[in-house]
């Protein structure tokens, strides 16, 4: 708050990136008193990188539809004065013509598998805005394939890589933007032309190959420890058989945590120079 007064004077000089991490899938999992905490602090941010759950405590909208996204989206732009948003981890229902629901969301169930498919149900997306002059939002869309396993630290890794891209594309945008107060572009920027909707096209460029190739090296681990079980198992023979049960159970957690852990430092090159293979576009539903 001191470093953001002080950086006044100076419009652009300062920029805040608030993830307000107060829950996920319908249930908090911070004291209660945390939630108007992060709200008073929210009007202080220049970018917040809420999940479907986070976004809906801030707006106090369900979000059910695309309509009500937008709708929730516009309210935390009015309500906060907040200029940028990014909304991670949105569950929407699928077309009529599918049984399956569309999963929007920076992590998924463990599985072993990759879905390639573009069906809507196979595709991961994230949604930003940047307001107007008027707080309306400019809502974009950027969709990508799916990778079906649980990792841990995805959200820090994207609150992380998006403070450098964000910085990266305002400063390669015109000299003016990066004196304007909270890198806002002027109304008539096209929603895909935003430095957030690049910024984000990079990010999650870099996230899916990082991720994708952990994946990889998570299943080759894995299956490294299922043949060594077979030899292994007997140091749990002598446990009475809930024990054992409880045992391997434990184990078999403790290695699929450590297995998925992203390989961040030997893919660094693919943080470094991202290839962007799927493009942000408009989002007006």
């Amino acid at each position: 708050m001191d470093l953001k007064k002080k950086a006044s004077k100076q419009p652009g000089s300062f920029f805040w990136v608030l993830d307000p991490v107060m829950g996920d899938q319908g249930r908090i999992y911070v004291n209660e008193d945390v939630v108007p905490a992060y709200k008073a602090l929210v009007p202080h941010a220049d970018l917040i990188l809420p999940n479907q759950f986070e976004a809906e405590l801030l707006s106090g909208i369900k979000i059910t539809s695309a309509e009500n996204l937008v709708d929730a989206v516009t309210v935390i732009h009015r309500t906060y004065n907040v200029p940028h948003v990014i909304v991670t981890s949105v569950q929407l229902p699928g077309p009529p013509s599918s049984s399956a629901s569309s999963v929007i969301s920076l992590s998924t169930a463990d599985n072993s598998s990759v879905s390639q498919d573009a069906r809507p149900d196979n595709m991961l997306a994230v949604f930003g805005s940047t307001m107007r002059s008027d707080r309306s939002a400019r809502l974009f869309k950027v969709e990508v394939p799916r990778l079906d396993c649980f990792f841990s630290g995805t959200g820090d890794m994207f609150g992380a890589l998006m403070v450098g891209r964000l910085r990266e594309a305002v400063f390669n945008d015109s000299p003016a933007l990066r004196e304007t107060a909270s890198w806002v572009s002027p109304d008539n920027v096209a929603m895909t032309d935003l430095p957030l909707a690049k910024a984000t096209e990079k990010v999650l460029a870099s996230m899916h190959t990082v991720l994708e190739k952990t994946m990889i090296a998570r299943n080759e681990e894995l299956a490294r420890y299922q043949n060594e079980d077979e030899n292994n198992d007997a140091e749990f023979a002598h446990l009475p058989e809930e024990e054992r049960k409880a045992a391997l159970e434990k184990r078999a957690r403790l290695r699929a945590s450590k297995a998925a852990e992203i390989r961040l430092v030997r893919n660094v090159e693919h943080v470094r120079h991202p290839v962007v293979k799927f493009k942000v576009r408009e989002w007006n539903q």
